[in-house]
């Protein structure tokens, strides 16, 4: 009875989160209500159990890295980058829209994929306005590159955030092993948008002047701050690159560099964490505990069974499972948003390990053992690519389109999947090559 109630608040809080009827931070707080109030899970287990409890480790470096952006944007560096991207392009529509791609794959692999679209969404709406384009082409090529550019490193996406602290991987595992295929598919991907987008975007010799007369200088609003700002971000990145070394935590890093930024800034810390994504933080408590309460009840457990019937995984070779893993999760996070699927696939793939190596093998070694790897990293760029898929696949997606409409720009469903899906498909093809190359030949 306890293994059906859990997987039908499991079942009903997914439906919900993807029909997107009621906000999905109340929909993962109360399903994690309900697993805590029917005692499915305990409140210790829920707060403090390492395989049922809400996954700290991910919750503070959020909150990290959201105080440090959020004191960076003030100085207008963000804008700044934008314009000076578009001048750098010489005012040309499809230069711009190369440059700006560029800017937020590379903010997305170094700050996060939200946090980029949150901030560059709004510059390119002005921009589009001042060409007298269509800011479409700009938009779905923009929240494109920030999936495919947030899959490149720990930080850049959830997804490799969840994965990272519970199979204890570095900052620079993730640079070795996804930041190789996202430079090869992110080049395949200013291709395909040159070939969609290319003979499009013309725009009159006058409109283009304009833009070549903003002074981009004059968005710096505070550069002390912006020093300070850049001091202690340098300082975190280099501190996520060496935390295998230092033996810290991410979290560890993220909320000491926004303790320091806090300080040597002199902002107010009301106004600062007033504006942290606060229903994303809470979204992934509810989350966990969600996930945990399902996992208790042996529900993730059967799911890996029914996958290790199908893969017939072996301690010696996982490829099946690997590319299934990549696909299933590809095919899946354009479904469902993209954190509450890798959410419920991490324990799934440990119990998959589980079954293959001995049983008194240790956890660390499972996770991290050999043959389980390119599984992890197909899990990651499954995951993380596959919520370019649809409107609702990855929280950036929402939010892109939440920003357009709310400018005048709306985004219909349709209109998303038209573009989303073969390019989806396309770095998926191209995930899976990767993949095959890299673990099963060379």
């Amino acid at each position: 009875m306890v293994f059906w109630i859990a997987t039908i608040i499991f079942l009903v809080s997914y439906g919900l989160i993807v029909s997107e009827k009621i906000d999905k931070t109340k929909v993962a707080l109360i399903g994690a209500g309900l697993m805590m109030i029917l005692k499915i899970v305990s409140q210790h287990e829920a707060f403090y159990e390492e395989k049922y409890a809400v996954d700290y480790n991910v919750i503070f470096l959020l909150i990290g890295m959201m105080i440090i952006v959020n004191i960076t944007s003030k100085t207008g560096l963000f804008q700044f980058l934008a314009i000076k991207a578009a001048k750098l392009a010489k005012g040309k529509p499809f230069l711009i829209l190369i440059f700006f791609c560029c800017i937020t794959g590379i903010l997305s692999a170094l700050l996060d994929n939200v946090t980029t679209v949150l901030l560059l969404v709004p510059v390119t709406l002005f921009i589009a306005d001042e060409l007298e384009i269509d800011p479409f082409p700009f938009l779905i090529s923009e929240v494109m590159a920030s999936n495919i550019g947030g899959t490149a490193t720990l930080i850049g996406d959830p997804p490799n955030i969840m994965i990272a602290s519970k199979v204890q991987l570095t900052f620079m595992d993730f640079i070795y092993h996804t930041t190789p295929a996202v430079i090869f598919i992110f080049a395949s991907f200013l291709l395909t948008i040159k070939f969609i987008f290319g003979k499009r975007l013309r725009v009159k010799e006058e409109v283009r002047q304009k833009i070549l007369a903003i002074d981009e200088y004059t968005l710096i609003k505070n550069p002390g701050l912006l020093k300070k700002s850049l001091s202690v971000l340098g300082m975190v990145v280099l501190g996520f690159v060496t935390h295998g070394t230092l033996h810290y935590e991410p979290a560890t890093i993220a909320i000491l560099g926004a303790a320091v930024l806090l300080i040597i800034s002199k902002e107010d810390p009301h106004h600062v964490l007033r504006e942290l994504e606060w229903p994303t933080l809470f979204f992934f408590i509810g989350l966990f505990i969600i996930v945990g309460g399902v996992v208790k009840v042996g529900l993730i457990s059967k799911l890996s069974q029914g996958m290790i019937s199908l893969t017939h995984p072996s301690a010696e070779n996982m490829f099946v499972t690997a590319i299934t893993t990549l696909w299933f999760s590809g095919i899946s996070s354009a479904i469902v948003d993209n954190i509450p699927f890798v959410a419920s696939m991490i324990p799934l793939v440990i119990d998959t390990a589980h079954a293959v190596l001995p049983p008194w093998t240790d956890f660390k070694t499972v996770v991290q053992h050999s043959t389980l790897m390119p599984v992890w990293w197909a899990l990651a760029l499954g995951a993380c690519l596959g919520g370019n898929g649809s409107p609702v696949g990855a929280s950036a997606n929402v939010i892109t389109i939440g920003l357009a409409e709310k400018a005048g720009y709306p985004i219909s469903f349709k209109k998303f999947l038209i573009y989303a899906v073969p390019i989806t498909f396309e770095t998926m093809i191209l995930s899976t090559l990767y993949i095959w190359l890299r673990y099963y030949i060379f």
